[in-house]
């Protein structure tokens, strides 16, 4: 009779919903759907239009690849204010190269892959070095980022190169847009990073409890230059998306993109105090950012208003983590 109990008691417990269980896995499609059904319901003549649902995933590719770049560096209980820096050097400097003659292909992944890494590993040598918080590093490192950027630009915008990586870029076989491909399989790679290596197991650990991964064997600077590098790559090749669909390199892109990518990541479900998070959904984090932006151009939203909107979300977004964690 006893075991009988028992054993409905734990069919009950497992039966029993559990909502920050159920948040973590879902809480981010809710709430795209929740302001896609808002905004197709402010602009149903052209919101929810196929055309306009294309335009919101390439819009928003830039701000998915910036935004699984920061869920590493916020992974770690860390952040990366630099982002929008290294969006703008890294395409500016393979305009550059193509403009040179060097060949689209090897201009992007120097100027993306070479230059984003490098940027990245500059942060993390510098966190290591200095022992400051990321947020200190980062936020001088994107000022000498973009400040680079200006010079070897002469704070002019780049264009002239070659027709075939604009035209690449523009694309779009099988319907779907080479940016949201190229985003797509980034975002796979870097999944299969996180749930299936050594390597992320150590990320998630190091963001969980530093000092339990110090004693636990865990290399922390290794970790912290690895996630930096990471951060600086997704950068860079959204600065190479970013240059293939403007036509041109702009010293001045990426401003302020740190809060798109900051904002992606928390929305994401990623946990500001580090070890918690997932890659998909800091990809429909991204989503969310990019329709967002495009529902407010389509009611003519000023800016401005757009910067309160974001703002405001993230603050919402860690609040709620924060109220569903207790």
């Amino acid at each position: 009779m006893g075991a009988t109990t028992k054993l409905g008691e734990i069919k009950m417990d497992k039966s029993k919903f559990n909502f920050q269980k159920f948040w973590d896995q879902y809480g981010t499609f809710f709430i795209l759907a929740i302001i896609v059904a808002i905004f197709g319901s402010l602009s149903s003549e052209y919101f929810l239009k196929a055309n306009n649902i294309t335009q919101i995933l390439v819009q928003s590719s830039v701000t998915v690849l910036i935004g699984m770049g920061e869920f590493f560096a916020i992974l770690v209980a860390g952040i990366d204010l630099s982002v929008g820096a290294v969006l703008a050097l890294s395409g500016m400097v393979t305009a550059k190269l193509m403009l040179a003659g060097l060949d689209p292909l090897s201009a992007a992944l120097i100027g993306g892959v070479l230059v984003g890494g490098l940027l990245g590993a500059i942060n993390g040598c510098l966190v290591n070095w200095t022992g400051l918080h990321p947020f200190i590093i980062t936020l001088g490192t994107n000022a000498i980022f973009r400040g680079v950027t200006l010079v070897i630009s002469d704070a002019n915008s780049v264009y002239g190169f070659s027709f075939g990586f604009v035209n690449f870029f523009a694309a779009s076989p099988l319907g779907i847009p080479v940016p949201v491909i190229f985003a797509l399989l980034i975002a796979v790679i870097l999944w299969f990073i996180t749930a299936h290596t050594r390597l992320g197991r150590n990320i998630y650990a190091l963001g969980g409890n530093k000092n339990s991964a110090f004693f636990s064997g865990i290399d922390v600077k290794f970790h912290i230059l690895i996630v930096f590098i990471i951060s600086g790559i997704c950068a860079g090749l959204a600065g190479v998306v970013s240059t293939a669909r403007l036509g041109a390199a702009e010293p001045l892109a990426g401003i302020g993109f740190e809060t798109y990518a900051i904002a992606s990541a928390i929305i994401g479900g990623t946990s500001f105090f580090g070890g918690k998070g997932r890659i998909f959904s800091v990809v429909i984090g991204g989503l969310i950012i990019g329709t967002i932006n495009n529902g407010l151009n389509i009611l003519q939203v000023q800016t401005y208003y757009q910067l309160v909107v974001m703002g405001g979300l993230i603050i919402a977004a860690v609040a709620l983590d924060r109220l569903i964690s207790k």
